[in-house]
């Protein structure tokens, strides 16, 4: 709600007479917006400038941008699947059925609910955008943030929404409060994104950043030794510890829930000031693992929801536990309660975590108002079936890539270890050429961006086995 900065409270000389007075005069009444629940300011102010401008528009131009209504858009059907239907589930996608595709936990593309949703949006915008946004924004923030937490766990407050895991780690760690002796603690398998968050924190308080090997093979990795690795490595100045979920240079999948017990018993000996925070990048194994994020044992869960989840292109969350946030300060401004705080009219306590957390300004809002589709697709197959899928083709690829002669696997066989991603060498051919040799016959592959890299299958709920035996049969014959 960007109108009006310089306007003092009771002065609308400025505000324009047929739009904006109603939402003015909202804004002035202090016993209404001290009342109002999470987002509510600006959901109700929305609702009166959408509800005003609405009567302005023809039924022809309502009919045309779907339920632009203020208080009245709903999300369309997540369709007829029925639990565990990855044939139906199939059939939502446009990908091209010329290429097997086993590297959509890049960029997904859009299931039918997904796309159907980002399109009435868009109509909505082009239509009347200014109209759309007010009589939505404040909605569509609490219906994104609720149904983020029925799949992830936790509370819908302790929820900040992003474009990017990468715009995720960033937020995060650009607001760590952190001393200048304070250390931060990563492995050495993390991403670009990951290290270089930490590096620029680091750098703009005192800190410094360590790292850690948990392992020297991945393939040989074990629960015990990166446990271990792990626990010698963190020392009496270590405040954070900054570990990647699922690690897409190896596709070795680290056991934070053990990493959560274990620092949560260290944090049992220490002062309330020097207690170990725990941020994850959980993003490659985010719309793969059933978990409830709130039980994992971290401080920040961020992930990118344009991979595994199936959400809209340029999309993502950040949760945070009730002690992460409280040792995290914003960096961007944000456009939801806090605009309250700032009008005057509510106090920074008041607002919830999420909220004050999530980045302000306008955003693709066409593909973020369509996310709660994603969420609803997969509590629609069942959480604990897409876990249980994903590992079965996986490690039916596993044992597939083992019977190839020249194939070197550097992901463990273990399901413990591992998730939706399977790296390997292929005789004595680099890996990039060896994912463009497999795209020439058909197969979508990747190689993974290190400076160390492998190539790299992704089988996941679009896949069969089928299509599995396909990728194995072009790679033998390369």
């Amino acid at each position: 709600m960007k109108v009006h900065h310089g306007l003092a409270r009771g002065d609308r000389r400025g505000v324009p007479n047929c739009r904006f007075r109603a939402v003015w005069a909202l804004c002035e009444s202090k016993a209404e917006v001290n009342i109002m629940k999470r987002r509510d300011f600006l959901t109700r102010a929305s609702i009166v400038a959408g509800s005003s401008m609405l009567s302005m528009a023809t039924a022809a131009q309502v009919a045309m941008a779907g339920s632009v209504q203020a208080g009245t858009f709903t999300a369309g059907a997540a369709g007829a699947l029925s639990s565990a239907d990855w044939v139906g589930l199939r059939k939502l996608f446009e990908l091209s059925p010329n290429f097997v595709h086993l590297a959509t936990f890049l960029l997904s593309s859009h299931p039918r609910p997904v796309a159907e949703a980002i399109e009435r949006h868009r109509r909505a915008f082009d239509l009347n955008p200014v109209e759309h946004y007010y009589a939505n924004v404040g909605e569509m923030d609490q219906t994104i943030a609720n149904a983020a937490a029925e799949y992830i766990g936790g509370k819908a407050e302790q929820i900040a929404m992003t474009d990017s895991t990468t715009m995720g780690l960033a937020m995060v760690a650009s607001g760590l409060v952190l001393r200048p002796d304070d250390e931060i603690l990563q492995s050495e398998h993390d991403h670009y994104a990951m290290d270089l968050s930490l590096q620029l924190r680091a750098e703009r308080t005192g800190a410094r950043v360590r790292r850690v090997a948990l392992y020297d093979e991945p393939a040989d990795a074990s629960v015990d030794e990166i446990l271990s690795r792990l626990k010698a490595a963190i020392s009496p100045s270590t405040k954070v510890v900054a570990m990647t979920w699922v690690h897409s240079l190896s596709g070795v999948k680290l056991p934070i829930r053990a990493i959560g017990d274990m620092l949560a018993e260290l944090n049992g000996a220490r002062a309330d000031t020097d207690q170990i925070l725990f941020l994850v990048d959980g993003v490659h194994g985010f719309g793969i693992e059933d978990v409830d994020v709130s039980n994992l044992g971290c401080d920040f869960f961020v992930a990118g929801t344009h991979k595994w989840i199936f959400g809209p292109r340029g999309t993502g969350l950040i949760w945070g536990s009730d002690r992460g946030w409280a040792h995290c300060k914003a960096v961007v401004p944000s456009f939801g309660q806090s605009y309250g705080v700032w009008l005057g009219y509510l106090t920074q306590d008041q607002v919830p975590a999420g909220d004050h957390m999530t980045p302000g300004g306008f955003h693709a809002f066409d593909h973020r108002w369509a996310l709660p589709e994603a969420f609803k697709l997969h509590l629609q197959l069942g959480k604990a079936n897409v876990q249980k899928r994903i590992h079965e083709l996986n490690a039916f690829a596993k044992e597939g890539l083992k019977e190839i002669e020249g194939v070197t696997l550097h992901t463990p066989m273990s399901s413990e270890l591992s998730s939706g991603m399977i790296c390997f060498d292929y005789k004595d051919m680099q890996p990039w050429p060896v994912a463009g040799a497999l795209y020439e016959k058909g197969i979508i592959a990747s190689a993974t961006p290190y400076r160390r890299s492998y190539a790299r299958f992704a089988p996941s709920l679009i896949n069969d086995e089928e299509e599995i035996e396909r990728a194995l049969a072009a790679l033998a014959s390369l």
